[in-house]
């Protein structure tokens, strides 16, 4: 099933991605984000560096993900983009302009959601959205973005009155009903239910397909694996790796990851002898529990049995599943993600 699903997923992308760098129209390739260098240090004692010298791009078309653990720099380093932070050094481009040069020009042709979005509870969905319109010279009508993200039995309801999935898929509407060329989302599906969150997964695919420019921030592998065309892992005010998700996840040179619980610690020949058995990739402890990359888990799987057998260890919990970008991050800082920065 898993792999279906993966084969689907990279289909998808691959066809956006064909449309993005054959477009006949944009045969000289463009960019929606260029960043340079950037910086952001906050004074304290000692002072506080949030992003230490990030460079990235983005393509016209192309959805971008930036993960992260908290802390690790992914909504400084966007809020910078969305010009409500002045960086300390370095530069960064927003379709083709600088804030501080071009700044009404940029606002009107970005839209952004944010990590929480305050609305006025007491507006109606149609109302709300008739006010951001107001903000933009050119955009699509407030009834039309109610259309895009499935709330016109709700065009009418007061915003304390809807649900927390139905107040974030308006939150993504405000940044919509401007027509903009280039979308912020900054985890935009935190704190959803798992059904919620794929009706705004298909709210930022119908985007992306449109041929338009999404800039993501989550900490949700899964959907980072269906969304976005390539990301960025940051850790610590850095990028620590970028590719796309498979390329990202084939680098780690295996395909399955095993981790199991054992009744007492491993040694460190146990360890050493697990590392040996051919198609493992890599043996890693985390206080009790043990994950192994490795590529076929029926050959490995007897043979890690039989070595925890002879040693009068039981195994007291064991899951197996494939390799997922969560395993790209464990694989480049020896930590998880939700472990914070």
């Amino acid at each position: 099933m898993h792999s279906r699903f993966a084969e689907h997923v990279e289909h998808l992308r691959q066809k956006r991605l064909k449309k993005i760098s054959f477009n006949p129209f944009n045969r000289v390739m463009s960019f929606a984000i260029r960043c340079e260098e950037l910086t952001k240090t906050y004074p304290g004692k000692p002072p506080v560096e949030a992003v230490r010298g990030i460079s990235f791009e983005v393509q016209t078309g192309e959805c971008y993900g930036v993960l992260g653990p908290n802390g690790a720099g992914k909504t400084t380093t966007i809020e910078i983009l969305e010009g409500l932070l002045n960086a300390t050094s370095g530069s960064a481009e927003v379709l083709g302009m600088k804030w501080g040069r071009d700044d009404n020009a940029i606002r009107q042709r970005i839209g952004v959601s944010l990590q929480e979005t305050q609305l006025s509870e007491r507006l109606t969905v149609l109302e709300t959205l008739n006010l951001f319109r107001s903000f933009y010279a050119n955009g699509i009508s407030a009834q039309q973005a109610i259309d895009r993200v499935s709330l016109a039995e709700k065009k009418n309801t007061w915003i304390k009155n809807l649900s927390g999935g139905q107040k974030q898929r308006l939150a993504v509407a405000t940044a919509l009903v401007g027509d903009p060329d280039l979308i912020f989302l900054d985890e935009p599906t935190t704190g959803l239910d798992p059904t919620s969150r794929r009706e705004l997964w298909e709210i930022i695919e119908s985007f992306a397909d449109a041929g338009k420019t999404v800039l993501l921030t989550t900490h949700y592998m899964e959907e980072a694996e269906r969304l976005c065309d390539r990301v960025a892992i940051f850790d610590s005010g850095k990028i620590i790796t970028e590719g796309t998700p498979n390329g990202l996840i084939r680098s780690l040179g295996a395909e399955h990851v095993v981790e199991f619980s054992t009744d007492r610690d491993l040694g460190d020949d146990d360890l050493t002898t697990l590392r040996q058995i051919e198609s493992v990739d890599q043996v890693e402890a985390f206080n009790d529990e043990y994950r192994v990359t490795l590529g076929q888990p029926h050959q490995v799987l007897p043979k890690l049995i039989n070595h925890l057998s002879s040693k009068e260890i039981a195994m007291t919990g064991l899951t197996t599943r494939s390799a997922s970008l969560e395993d790209v991050f464990v694989a480049k800082t020896g930590r998880h993600l939700t472990d914070g920065a």
